[in-house]
């Protein structure tokens, strides 16, 4: 009777809104083998990503043979990139004592950050290997790479990782199986809604105004909506950081510059706009 449970911890902790998360990390198991939440969504937020992608290249005239050699690339970059962030970014401490889990990628561990690193080090190859333009694709590119990473979040979620900071708020989550009786912001929840908000953004952004905006505007656009999203999501989530003392947790710290690549570009933009304004009258 979840329902019963559910009810009993909100009387408890007068709480109008929680749910009691005990649900298994694992979807299906047969014998030693196991489909866990976690790989059933992130598979399905690529497969969403690539049929979006799909259509837009169909929409632009590209090649379809021209995104697969692209997201053969960028899927290298993605799952490499997000391990190796996870690794060095994350918990070095660890690894560099158990160097030889490094490959484990089954067990979990992966991080945005890294998994953006390693697109941008992958497309550059791309464009290196094929000789192309490097403002050729990436407005495109980007617009539905948000899916995969609400995808991913919930993912988290199904895994009781990346956890919130306790909450005594009206809403919340008890991560039964972290063995906690006391409700936590789910922020995995907060990121993945966050995410597909983006997704909407620059989906609307693409179908309306693609062909009248200066190159790599919705990449821009996407880079500043997910990483100042993320920087403002870290309050809400238990701290990964440096010190006990530095203020901004590791996620916010990473985020900084990208926030900075992004308001650098809207500035440029901003300011030879005007001097464009300017030349014409």
């Amino acid at each position: 009777m979840p329902h019963v449970v559910v009810y009993l911890q909100a009387v408890k902790y007068n709480y109008k809104f929680m749910f009691v998360h005990d649900i298994s990390p694992v979807l299906v198991e047969i014998g030693s083998i196991s489909l866990r939440w976690y790989g059933v969504l992130f598979a399905l937020g690529i497969v969403i990503n690539y049929l979006i992608l799909m259509w837009v290249f169909k929409r632009e005239g590209e090649k379809i043979e021209t995104l697969d050699s692209l997201v053969l690339y960028l899927f290298f970059g993605l799952v490499i990139g997000a391990r190796l962030g996870h690794v060095f970014f994350y918990d070095w401490g660890y690894y560099s004592q158990h160097f030889s889990e490094i490959l484990m990628i089954w067990r979990g561990g992966l991080a945005s950050h890294g998994a953006a690193i390693g697109l941008l080090i992958s497309y550059l190859l791309w464009i290196w290997r094929h000789k192309v333009n490097f403002t050729k694709y990436p407005d495109l590119l980007v617009i539905a790479m948000p899916i995969t990473a609400g995808f991913v979040r919930l993912g988290n979620f199904f895994n009781s990782e990346i956890i919130g900071l306790p909450t005594n708020g009206n809403w919340g989550v008890v991560f039964k199986r972290l063995g906690e009786d006391f409700p936590r912001h789910p922020s995995q929840i907060y990121e993945a809604g966050l995410s597909f908000v983006i997704f909407i953004i620059l989906f609307v952004l693409y179908l309306k105004f693609y062909k009248k905006l200066p190159k790599l505007f919705i990449l821009f656009t996407y880079i500043l909506l997910y990483f100042s999203t993320r920087f403002l999501v870290e309050f809400w989530k238990e701290r990964q950081t440096v010190s006990a003392d530095f203020p901004l947790t590791m996620g916010q710290i990473l985020s900084i510059l990208p926030i900075l690549l992004a308001v650098g570009y809207f500035v440029i933009l901003f300011v030879r706009t005007r001097r464009d304004i300017r030349s014409l009258n």
